[in-house]
């Protein structure tokens, strides 16, 4: 699936999460398309290393330590961001796990099928 598609998804993602859960926040659409390609970058970009440092935890805890992983990831976009806000690590940790699930679900709905 192509980059643009998948910024879009983020994006329909991070919008889903500001809905859901309180204590994230976006102002207006330029701030959300810019927190879902900064999103992507910082998942592409330091969401591995941290997995992999955090590799004994993770399976200490059978795969759940991903989830703050997740958490941290978006807190690290809001904080690079102005127009992002994150009320502190609870609203990171459930609005991490909506845009998991949107992200998944969205991509399960709109990818193309491969035979």
């Amino acid at each position: 699936m192509g980059f643009l598609a998948r910024t879009f998804i983020t994006a329909f993602a991070l919008w889903a999460a500001t809905q859901l859960v309180p204590g994230i926040e976006l102002r207006g659409l330029g701030s959300l398309l810019l927190a879902a390609l900064v999103f992507g970058l910082v998942n592409a970009v330091v969401r591995p290393v941290l997995a992999f440092l955090a590799l004994p935890v993770t399976l200490l805890t059978l795969g759940l330590f991903l989830l703050v992983i997740n958490a941290a990831m978006l807190g690290l976009t809001a904080w690079l961001l102005p127009g992002l806000r994150v009320d502190g690590f609870w609203p990171a940790l459930w609005g991490a796990i909506v845009v998991s699930v949107m992200s998944w679900a969205a991509t399960r709905l709109f990818a193309p099928r491969v035979a």
